[in-house]
């Protein structure tokens, strides 16, 4: 085989290698389907990186095959292979390749976690310049020179540089600087800045050893599965009381850490109704596999439904929890009626005994 035939074989492969890379990229049906808006971002990542991974594998694969059988030992060859120590070229090239998919990658994800809201966190304390109600102090940067020189040595350009630095810093009011701070969390949400786009609705998250409990305080309602409308924002507050948790459900393709003593939060909206299941995703205990419940994303009408039907059981009873809370008429009247008789017909015992 001539070098101009070798050249065009190697060129068809690499075309053919190429399209099937693709193909099964975009075709690939590895994850679960998509049930929230951030899915689709999640996807597309993972299918580039699918891309690449195959090209790879089908590239180093087959270089792999075709050296067994291009170089393969002919029978009654005993001689050493061929002395060779190194091809800086081609060092050069596996290395930078390989170098480039990488930052590529990770500059693309970290542009999808930036698309989802992970990003936008609260401007922690120390970078904001907090305005501060007039005292005495403030009045050192207005010192003339011979004011400045009669204060001791070092003084001087630590007032000239606090002044300098505060002018630079962005004037953020107390009040305002407060809320700010306070607001500070970790998670996959929204830009603090864009909460003119309101929550629809708000759960608070606690994860326990070994189970979720799902609260909604607009509503009153406290349950161990998370219910959800379709297509609407929602913001999960979340706390742990224990150990460090993670609220993963794979088919909305979020994952958080649920960390004892911070507030973590996912804000996203779900555009499937079903039932999703929710796993911990961090070893957490003896029975962390079975710290499993489910989401479950309803229509308009079944989500208010769901939450009338769940205020009512909610309410506290009126019923009596006890037998001996029962009066005469209402004890007797399931026996009566059993035998097909009047309860008002009935002795009325005056004392019982349970």
């Amino acid at each position: 085989m001539n070098r101009t035939t070798s050249l065009v074989l190697v060129i068809i492969a690499g075309i053919l290698g190429t399209i099937f890379s693709f193909w099964f990229g975009l075709n690939n049906h590895l994850l679960p389907e998509q049930a929230s808006m951030q899915a689709p971002l999640v996807d597309d990542l993972f299918n580039v990186m699918v891309v690449i991974g195959t090209a790879l594998f089908i590239l180093t694969e087959g270089l792999i095959v075709y050296s067994m059988i291009r170089f393969r030992q002919p029978p009654g060859d005993e001689t050493d292979g061929a002395d060779i120590e190194g091809n800086l070229p081609l060092e050069i090239v596996w290395t930078a390749i390989p170098a480039v998919i990488v930052i590529g990658i990770g500059v693309y994800s970290v542009e999808v976690y930036e698309d989802m809201g992970g990003l936008h966190l609260a401007s922690p304390p120390g970078h904001m310049h907090v305005q501060q109600p007039e005292s005495p102090g403030t009045e050192m940067a207005g010192m003339d020179s011979a004011a400045m020189a009669a204060m001791p040595p070092g003084s001087a350009m630590a007032a000239t540089m606090s002044a300098d630095m505060a002018k630079a810093a962005p004037v953020i009011p107390l009040p305002e600087a407060k809320e700010q701070i306070a607001s500070s969390y970790y998670g996959i949400g929204n830009r603090l800045s864009d909460e003119a786009d309101e929550i629809d609705l708000t759960v608070n998250v606690t994860g326990m050893q070994f189970a979720w409990l799902f609260e909604y305080p607009d509503l009153g309602i406290t349950v161990g599965e998370l219910h959800l409308p379709v297509g609407r924002r929602v913001r999960l507050q979340m706390k742990a009381v224990d150990v460090i948790h993670s609220f993963w459900v794979p088919q909305f393709r979020l994952k958080q850490d649920v960390i004892p003593g911070e507030e973590t939060r996912l804000q996203f909206v779900a555009t499937l109704p079903g039932t999703y299941p929710v796993f911990c995703a961090e070893l957490c205990g003896s029975y962390h596999g079975s710290m499993r419940t489910q989401t479950i994303v309803h229509s308009d009408e079944d989500y208010a439904e769901w939450v009338k039907t769940s205020q009512v059981a909610a309410k506290p009873s009126k019923v009596p929890m006890t037998v001996a809370q029962l009066s005469d008429e209402e004890y007797l009247a399931p026996y009566a009626q059993e035998i097909g008789l009047n309860a008002e017909t009935l002795p009325k015992p005056s004392t019982r005994s349970f």
